[in-house]
């Protein structure tokens, strides 16, 4: 989000109820045959040449021996063009020659200190405004994370199509480069509003009885840039066409782990990534929340029933965003965990004196009765700060199959105890 064009929620929401979303998805469904949903501005600009690497596919994303999963969240980076792009709100002592680098030197720290499975950038990956070149932004924004040669996804925020490439362009982008999993959209729907909505499965330990099972589900979703109708002002939102993909896909995931081999009783745990608070987190204050907020929501001013959607599927335990880069809380809203990433960037706004920071999320097995590893028994979550020690705060337990949304008592090195 950019500080001067942020718009501040308004103290009611138009709200959709359940009977009129079901209409607006059946709606969606009956104009998948007849209607392109997305006609956005695309077709202002030329989509990228595949002028970088060829991609480099990996496997199924799995458990690590260890019994552990963990995700690195990257939000808000507004990569321009590197060294010459200064950086934003940083104390007078930091402002000689702080730049886009600064941002790509935190990555490099947060990888080498936390070594995760999977890196999820959740949007405004570059700034567009000021990105001299898109294609190459993007290149040197995500390339820690390719040197690095581990997985990673990405997700579009309300700025990463500003520059010289279309919002459709900058995602077919991202899907070409090495060592990501994004996608551009579903291959088995021919039309969804936006681009980046797809999912991935986490399998479990190599040699245990879920090798082939998916144990954790990740799904991630364009929720726009800004809205196209008239009459409603302000930020994108999740289309009923996204909401009807992610019921479908959620269903379809539940079945399958509740089925042979290895049936198991109830549904795998699901995280969601998107760049857009939704409205629902504007509910929380100092009371129930763990982190800061500093700053309103920015969410859309139209509450589209994505949040119903989620907590109806019954799988998801925890929902991470950006966007509103000085927020860096998670709170409890109906058994599921929203939570904002931080502002990780420099050359986006944030707070001078105020460490850029980013949340790290592990999901840790349970052991079977004969010793090996089973199905996810918790989900943690701590942030760090880009200070000298890379300190690490706030953790916290989002889910647990015994207890929920437990805050952990002390943390050392990033573990919690």
């Amino acid at each position: 989000m950019e500080r001067a064009t942020m718009v501040r929620p308004s103290s009611t929401f138009v709200k959709i109820n359940k009977k009129k979303l079901w209409v607006s998805l059946a709606i969606a469904v009956l104009s998948l045959c007849f209607v392109p949903i997305n006609v956005s501005a695309a077709v202002r600009r030329q989509t990228p040449q595949q002028h970088h690497l060829s991609r480099k596919p990996f496997s199924k994303l799995r458990f690590g021996r260890n019994g552990e999963f963990k995700i690195l969240q990257v939000a808000d980076m507004h990569y321009a063009d590197g060294k010459t792009t200064p950086c934003e709100d940083v104390l007078p002592s930091q402002v000689d020659g702080c730049s886009d680098l600064n941002t790509t030197a935190f990555i490099h720290r947060m990888i080498e200190a936390e070594k995760p499975n999977f890196i999820v950038f959740t949007g405004d990956n570059i700034y567009g405004f000021d990105s001299k070149d898109s294609a190459k932004s993007m290149d040197a924004a995500f390339a820690p994370a390719i040197a690095a040669r581990i997985p990673w996804a990405a997700v579009l925020g309300n700025h990463d199509q500003e520059g010289t490439l279309s919002r459709e362009g900058v995602m077919k982008h991202i899907v070409g480069l090495n060592h990501t999993l994004s996608q551009l959209n579903p291959s088995e729907l021919h039309v969804i509003d936006g681009f980046g909505n797809y999912n991935l499965e986490v399998g479990g330990v190599e040699g245990s009885g879920f090798v082939n099972k998916s144990i954790l589900n990740l799904y991630f979703l364009d929720s726009g840039d800004y809205s196209t109708v008239p009459a409603i002002p302000g930020y994108g939102w999740i289309k009923p066409s996204q909401q009807l993909w992610f019921q479908l896909t959620s269903a379809k995931l539940r079945r399958a782990y509740m089925s042979p081999p290895n049936a198991q009783k109830s549904s795998a745990p699901g995280l969601v990534y998107f760049h857009i608070p939704l409205p629902e987190v504007a509910s929380f204050d100092s009371t129930n929340f763990t982190g800061v907020r500093q700053e309103d929501i920015g969410s859309a001013s139209v509450n589209s029933g994505f949040f119903t959607s989620l907590v109806e599927a019954g799988d998801v335990k925890a929902v991470f965003t950006g966007h509103d880069h000085v927020n860096d809380f998670c709170g409890q809203l109906t058994g599921i965990q929203l939570c904002y990433g931080g502002g990780f960037g420099y050359h986006a706004y944030g707070k001078a004196g105020w460490p850029r920071r980013a949340r790290v999320v592990v999901a840790s097995l349970e052991k079977t009765e004969e010793g090996g590893w089973g199905t996810v028994k918790s989900i943690k979550t701590w942030k760090r700060l880009d200070d000298k020690h890379l300190t690490a705060i706030d953790g916290e337990v989002l889910w647990s199959k015994k207890h929920t949304g437990t805050r952990r008592k002390k943390h050392i090195n990033g573990s919690t105890a």
